[in-house]
């Protein structure tokens, strides 16, 4: 036995106040600070005691290392998970879907530094907060589709929010945005240059949030999706994926076929579960319906054979050659789809909006 002592670990989640403000860096750099269930109920934790410290004024959310603020879930935790019966899964969504309901109701500014990659789980805990800021260096994005499962933490409310058909884009293919494509999406709000944050930071102690940030906004490099947004629009509002495939086959960009071939390597289950979600994000009345319904495509998800086999190809294995079951869209019936939308065994999430 080592005579050494035992090095504690650093906890995944840092927090500190200083001046006027409350500061969380997720901290796990190794992973692009993915997110445990342990990550999500100590950022819950500080915001119940910030949100009664009146010498607390404004929340910053940050992560840790040069790579991103979050780069989602810890799917690994779940792939193993799923392959046990999923019996740990279903509370963690639980706590992240009120965390992010929290987040955007959340009394006192909640300004999130979106540097770098910023997806699924990660935009959870940021796109919902009220001050919310990109750089050149950030990827956004909702890239579920790719491992069998479908967008949530509040993204297909986020999404179908969206200009146009943007949102069923994003959500579809899951393509990372820049920074002027996250601001035109409505999933930021300012450009700062990343050099810049740790000087906002500062002023966020001793400044008003909205005031901070307003005096470091900057123009965004330009995006590509303002450009793209006609075949985007014409494409998307087909009431089918098969139909939003035909379209981009037939019209005749080099992008849009692109954008089909990626469509049509992603888990056919999650494409058209993720079309049906989004449609009916777009008439729910509140984030808390939406993540009512995107609780039961989660656990129903959890089931699935794709979930698993996509996070195997993608993340364990990394061979990036998954075997989609069923294989085609045209294979994926409507009962498939509208399983995805019933009430998981455990029972469903509950949350109601405020009044």
């Amino acid at each position: 036995m080592s005579d050494q002592p035992t090095q504690a670990r650093e906890p995944e989640v840092l927090r500190r106040t200083e001046g006027r403000a409350g500061f969380l860096t997720l901290n796990r750099p190794r992973a692009i600070n993915a997110l445990t269930h342990g990550m999500v109920r100590s950022v819950d934790e500080a915001l119940t005691r910030w949100e009664h410290d009146p010498a607390v004024e404004t929340v910053v959310i940050e992560g840790a290392g040069e790579r991103g603020l979050c780069a989602g879930g810890d799917i690994r935790a779940i792939h193993a998970d799923a392959l046990v019966g999923g019996t740990a899964s279903p509370g963690f969504w639980r706590d992240e879907y009120r965390l992010n309901a929290r987040i955007a109701r959340y009394p006192k500014p909640y300004v999130a530094f979106m540097d770098g990659i910023v997806m699924g789980g990660g935009v959870g805990v940021s796109a919902h907060g009220s001050v919310r800021v990109v750089t050149e260096r950030s990827r956004v994005a909702m890239p579920e589709t790719g491992i069998g499962f479908v967008p949530d933490i509040g993204g297909t409310y986020l999404l179908s929010r969206a200009p146009g058909e943007l949102g069923t884009h994003l959500a579809l293919t899951g393509t990372p945005v820049g920074a002027a494509d996250a601001v035109l999406t409505g999933l930021a709000d300012f450009f700062v240059p990343a050099g810049e944050l740790p000087e906002l930071a500062g002023e966020l102690t001793r400044t008003p949030a909205h005031e901070a940030v307003a005096g470091f906004a900057r123009t965004a490099p330009p995006g590509v999706l303002a450009e793209q947004r006609a075949w985007i629009d014409a494409c998307y509002a087909a009431d089918t994926v098969e139909a939003i495939v035909e379209r981009l086959f037939d019209v005749g960009t080099p992008e849009a076929k692109e954008t089909a071939t990626t469509l049509l390597a992603k888990s056919p289950t999650a494409l058209k579960t993720t079309l049906a979600a989004l449609r009916r994000a777009r008439r729910a009345d509140s984030l808390e319906t939406v993540l009512n319904m995107e609780y039961r495509l989660s656990c129903a998800a959890l089931a699935s054979a794709d979930l698993v086999e996509g996070i195997r190809a993608q993340v364990v294995d990394k061979d990036r050659t998954p075997r989609w079951s069923p294989a085609t869209l045209a294979e994926v019936t409507d009962e498939d789809v509208a399983r995805y939308f019933t009430a998981p065994e455990g029972g469903d999430l509950g949350l109601t909006p405020p009044v």
